[in-house]
């Protein structure tokens, strides 16, 4: 670290002789001693990492707390603010430097042996602040476990899981410096929030749903990593549409697609959210390029995210065949439709039952009874919501529900809306609807999934 690099108070902290932190905590303890016998408030000493930052031009955005700041003034009488200042203003702050910093040192054995125990209680502090690597190892099993079961436990049980894992991330964050470790804190903590973001839409809040996205998408610009990147700017895009903001979902997806390290699935994910979008704008010709697109990523390609954590993260045939399904709705092609959720209903009846996630199987059956309706084919309907109405309340998405509320108002049309099997089963949507997750929430958002 050169002069410019280093505060006033690195060079008032070495020539006192107080530079390892172990020293400098009992000195600075030593006058919050004395002014607490005055009467007077401190702060407690400051950690290792924080003293570190003290030492650096910009290490701290402002000058500490007075709390702190007393201390400091007492240890050096000098004004705190002073003491943060490059180390080249000493001399236009009018400080003394003692003549060993004045004039070129005389080496002897006993600067060489301070130096050394410098250096030695420096590594110490550093060598401790460093995690057991089973920490780490258990941090990334408990965050696969929850992205692969993440269809398969209620959003509720999901998220307090996911707030756990990310305040855990968090917290070992300030307990290691190594650099290694800190990426894949923040590889974990990308995770975490883009978990969170996916259980907040699919509870029906959407600005939490945003804001752990964007935190998401920072953290994976921090390490640099595209195939997270990729993954929250899908989740902002599908807020974007379901906030009546199409436009700006197909900029996220397409700008999604740009970082490096895709493999197809993610690929596929991002086509699949475009072609939701563009057909929320009613743009056919570039709804359909945006399926073909997703359905024709079949290079071999992979990425830890996306293909080997999966769950979640994931986007197999089943999603994708959801997906496009709502796709065609929202352009009104019905017979489309009904063969894309009939195909993503069939690809999962191959799964055994506990392990046919909801958050597809659901709206994949909802779509299917809107593709029937839009065919009059209300007995039909009745029969592909029949396991919808046996999902519990505390598993009812946002989602799921709003496809349902759809499924309502295409009840509504001329010509069968006042026959008894659709009042029937208008009176079954809303009375399911009523317990919905989203309900409680109170969401007011319009529908994403437009009639």
């Amino acid at each position: 670290m050169d002069e410019v690099q280093r505060t006033v108070l690195f060079t008032l902290v070495t020539e006192r002789g107080i530079r390892p932190y172990s020293e400098f905590s009992n000195e600075y303890a030593r006058a919050a001693v004395q002014l607490q016998e005055e009467g007077r408030d401190v702060a407690p000493t400051p950690g290792p990492r924080h003293y570190e930052r003290w030492l650096r031009v910009g290490g701290v955005k402002t000058t500490p707390y007075a709390s702190s700041g007393r201390v400091l003034e007492r240890m050096f009488q000098r004004p705190a603010a002073e003491l943060f200042c490059p180390a080249s203003a000493i001399e236009e702050l009018g400080l003394e430097r003692s003549p060993r910093a004045s004039s070129p040192p005389a080496l002897n054995e006993s600067d060489l042996l301070m130096t050394a125990r410098d250096a030695a209680s420096h590594s110490s502090e550093a060598a401790s602040l460093y995690l057991d690597e089973m920490t780490l190892d258990q941090l990334h099993d408990d965050l696969v476990q929850l992205a692969r079961n993440y269809g398969r436990i209620a959003p509720a049980e999901a998220y307090q899981t996911g707030t756990t894992l990310l305040n855990q991330v968090q917290v070992l964050l300030d307990r290691t410096r190594s650099p290694q470790q800190h990426t894949k804190l923040y590889y974990a903590a990308a995770q975490a929030s883009a978990l969170l973001s996916a259980l907040s839409f699919d509870l029906g809040a959407l600005v939490p749903a945003l804001t752990f996205a964007r935190s998401s998408a920072q953290y994976g610009k921090t390490i640099e990593n595209g195939s997270v990147q990729a993954y929250a700017h899908g989740l902002m895009a599908l807020v974007a549409f379901w906030d009546s903001r199409p436009r700006e979902a197909v900029r996220l997806a397409r700008r999604g697609q740009e970082f490096g390290g895709l493999g197809d699935t993610a690929r596929r994910r991002l086509y699949a959210i475009e072609a939701r979008a563009h057909g929320h704008l009613r743009d056919a010709e570039q709804a359909e390029r945006s399926i073909r697109d997703a359905l024709d990523q079949t290079s071999g390609s992979s990425d830890e995210l996306h293909d080997e954590i999966g769950g979640e993260f994931a986007f197999d045939d089943a999603r994708t065949a959801m997906s496009n399904a709502t796709t065609c709705l929202l352009l009104r092609d019905g017979l489309r439709a009904e063969e894309y959720a009939e195909s993503a209903l069939d690809t999962l009846s191959t799964l055994p039952t506990e392990e046919q996630p909801i958050v597809v199987a659901g709206p994949a059956a909802v779509d299917l009874a809107r593709a029937r309706l839009l065919r009059d084919e209300i007995e039909g309907a009745q029969e592909a919501l029949t396991r919808v109405f046996q999902v519990p309340p505390h598993w009812r998405s946002s989602g799921l529900m709003e496809r349902l509320a759809a499924a309502r108002i295409e009840l509504t049309r001329p010509g069968i809306s006042t026959s008894p099997a659709a009042l029937s089963l208008a009176e079954q949507i809303e009375t399911y609807s009523a317990l919905s997750p989203t309900r409680r929430l109170g969401a007011t958002n319009p529908l994403a999934i437009e009639a």
